[in-house]
């Protein structure tokens, strides 16, 4: 059996985190309108910087983007999507935690909520993060 190969696109690796409360409901930020998907609701998470790990960047994320401390040891891989974006490919890596210090605040985002994973089907999210909502809902 023959497979069709596809012409190689440079990979972009993406971390994100499911910060889930005493309640189950995960924590969704919403993307700037000037932002490339603007209005769009995410996990909070970024861009692998080179020569750091996905652990240190999702760390360095929440920081950035929510203003808590997480402590490593914290966080739990969870799941990935891959999908094609432009003339890129997206890896996302997604950890699950319920530990941090601090309370979340959208520092780079219009707005946040707390969500069931079963809300999370209704919600206009990023494509890559589409798949991820139905292990959320099976893990939570």
């Amino acid at each position: 059996m023959m497979r069709e190969l596809i012409p190689q696109q440079p990979l972009l690796l993406v971390v994100a985190a499911a910060l889930v409360d005493t309640s189950g409901r995960v924590l969704l930020q919403q993307r700037p309108a000037h932002k490339q998907m603007g209005g769009l609701w995410e996990f909070p998470g970024g861009k692998v910087e080179n020569g750091e790990t996905p652990e240190a960047a999702i760390l360095r994320e929440l920081a950035e983007e929510l203003d808590i401390i997480v402590d490593h040891s914290c966080l739990a891989p969870a799941c990935f999507a891959s999908e094609p974006l432009g003339d890129r490919h997206l890896l996302l890596l997604l950890f699950v935690l319920r530990k941090w210090q601090g309370d979340p605040k959208p520092l780079d985002a219009t707005a946040m909520q707390w969500v069931t994973p079963a809300q999370m089907f209704s919600i206009d999210m990023p494509p890559a993060d589409r798949p991820l909502i139905g292990l959320l809902d099976a893990l939570l």
